[in-house]
């Protein structure tokens, strides 16, 4: 019942449609008409053969004839009467069955659809619009960047060229808006002026072209770009770009930070302001065995055990959490902290390999971006792939399939601390981690995750830590956006500051009950300017405190549905 009023509104409106109607009022003449016509013809031939019926039944002849229904209630007995029924009939199949239909879809239906789809992919934004970010390319690390938007109430639109694909995304429920990449109009009817930030994500070629586009139109609204050539870093800056970001890059040296090989010292994986975020494997320290409680990190060095990580699983330890061989401690604190800790247990790390190669499958951006970063480490490497690849060695490649055991064996596997699985493909990577899990149980396998959903399938598969490219460039994007300098920790964990909530104002640390309502940690609180890394359990939170947390995606959302909404 809805359709037809939504038609008629539409029809109301504009230039098009006023003409439109006026064709429809013609067509409609003409018809009355024809059937006025008809209807009198029908009543002369009748008297001529001797009937005689209503005026009435002439209109309801002539009806049925048109429309093809055909009775038969009411027949002609001479050859004219046949021939004028054959007309009829004609009339009715040309005006009733193909122009009526061909009418009402091109001139009202096709119209009011057009404008149907124009509400739901506009062309332009409601001049009220501010502070929204415009993403101008939706992939796998711009749908994860919208998700966090949406869990911060972020406004945003999503600039498509396509009317089909933005129908599509729509109706997957991105906030979506037509329009030109390289067209400065597209990003004023965006208010590109009164945005917060503009991510380009797409080729280094596109990205360019946007970023010297929107610097048409504004001066001063920040432009993040992704890069995939080094080479593109200087031209995408002198386009305009406010920040490039090398994804792969990051990628690479997250991975090669959670490899457990080579050197002893805890690895830094995050930070905030003052506060350092580290990795540490218990492996070979008088740790394993302890519970929480009886390691005293906290009193010893005043570090805070945010987390465990055990093979894949993180999880926010309690005081009689037993600390075992497998255990990854995640420690927050300060640079002097995180010194002490490293002086004591470092010594303790008899992981050190000496002269066993850790195995990196692809040789792509990622893969080598990783060999890199073991280089720096000094740690020995061999990079599985089927081709070999640009400026690297000979003595670190083994050329073949790494679904082949003997290219396998050739790489060290049966000797190696740790794999990476570094493909683009997510289901090569599922397959690989299955297949080198079945090979070895105490080999430490990493592996990239290009889309978030295969994150948990390759966990399940036997990956012991997963990173994904797009939650990576996502929190990249997120944290430039909120002008914060945090590295992503590990998929699905993250840093996040408020104001202490009014609900929490007033309350310790202790009884405010925040790690068991929501499963975040409060690393760190600024007070007056400070950033204490150890902050007291016992004493009360001042509104004008800010809370440092940490904690996963679900935790996060947990905490602001318990303490502050």
């Amino acid at each position: 019942m809805k359709f037809l009023p939504s038609i008629l509104t539409t029809v109301a409106k504009g230039r098009v449609m006023k003409a439109n109607i006026r064709l429809l009022l013609k067509y409609l003449t003409a018809l009355v008409l024809m059937i006025v016509t008809y209807s009198t013809v029908f009543h002369y031939i009748m008297a001529a053969e001797g009937q005689k019926h209503s005026w009435i039944t002439g209109f309801y002849w002539t009806l049925v004839v048109m429309s093809t229904l055909g009775f038969g209630d009411i027949t002609f007995t001479s050859d004219l009467g046949r021939a004028f029924s054959i007309l009829v009939l004609l009339s009715g199949v040309v005006f009733l069955l193909i122009l009526l239909p061909f009418i009402f879809i091109k001139f009202f239906f096709a119209p009011w659809m057009e404008a149907e789809s124009r509400n739901r992919a506009p062309r332009e934004l409601p001049p009220e619009t501010r502070e929204h970010v415009i993403i101008t390319n939706y992939d796998a690390v711009t749908a994860s960047l919208i998700d966090k938007l949406r869990g911060y109430r972020r406004e945003y639109v999503v600039i498509v060229e396509d009317l089909v694909r933005a129908l599509e995304l729509y109706d997957i429920g991105v906030r979506v808006a037509i329009g030109s990449m390289d067209d400065p109009e597209t990003y004023r009817r965006m208010h590109a002026d009164q945005a917060a930030l503009v991510v380009a994500s797409s080729t280094d070629q596109v990205n360019t072209n946007i970023a010297f586009t929107v610097r048409e139109v504004s001066d001063s609204v920040p432009i993040i770009t992704t890069a995939d050539s080094p080479h593109s870093l200087d031209i995408l800056m002198m386009a305009g770009s406010s920040r490039v970001l090398q994804i792969y890059d990051l990628l690479g040296s997250s991975l090669a930070g959670w490899t457990i090989a080579g050197d002893c010292k805890a690895n830094m994986i995050g930070h905030y302001q003052e506060l350092v975020i580290v990795q540490s494997p218990a492996l070979g320290t008088p740790l394993v065995g302890k519970t929480l409680a009886e390691s005293r990190l906290r009193e010893t060095f005043g570090l805070t055990v945010v987390g465990i990580w055990d093979r894949g699983r993180f999880t926010i330890p309690a005081p009689d959490t037993l600390i075992a061989r497998t255990s990854v401690l995640v420690l927050a604190g300060s640079q002097k902290s995180v010194a002490d800790y490293d002086e004591v247990y470092s010594f303790y790390h008899i992981y050190k390999i000496a002269g066993d190669p850790v195995i990196i499958i692809g040789g792509g951006r990622i893969g080598r971006a990783i060999a890199e970063r073991f280089d720096e480490r000094d740690i020995p490497y061999m990079i599985v792939e089927k081709t070999r690849k640009k400026g690297l060695g000979d003595e670190h490649y083994v050329i073949g399939d790494a679904a082949d055991i003997e290219t396998l064996q050739k790489a060290w596997v049966e000797k190696a601390p740790a794999a990476l699985i570094t493909t683009r493909d997510d289901d090569m990577n599922i397959y690989l981690t299955k297949y080198l899990r079945s090979l070895r149980q105490d080999l430490q396998i990493l592996s990239r995750a290009n889309q978030d959903r295969n994150v948990s399938t390759l966990h399940r598969a036997g990956a012991d830590f997963v990173m994904s490219y797009a939650s990576l460039g996502a929190n990249a994007i997120f944290n430039f956006l909120r002008k914060e300098d945090t590295l992503l920790l590990a998929e699905g964990l993250n840093i996040f500051h408020l104001k202490t909530p009014r609900s929490l104002s007033g309350k310790t640390l202790a009884e405010s009950g925040i790690r068991q309502r929501s499963g975040c940690t409060v690393i760190a609180v600024q007070r007056n300017g400070t950033t204490i890394t150890d902050p007291e359990p016992d004493r009360p939170l001042d509104r004008t405190d800010e809370l440092i947390l940490i904690g996963t995606y679900d935790a996060e959302r947990s905490f602001l549905r318990e303490f502050v909404a």
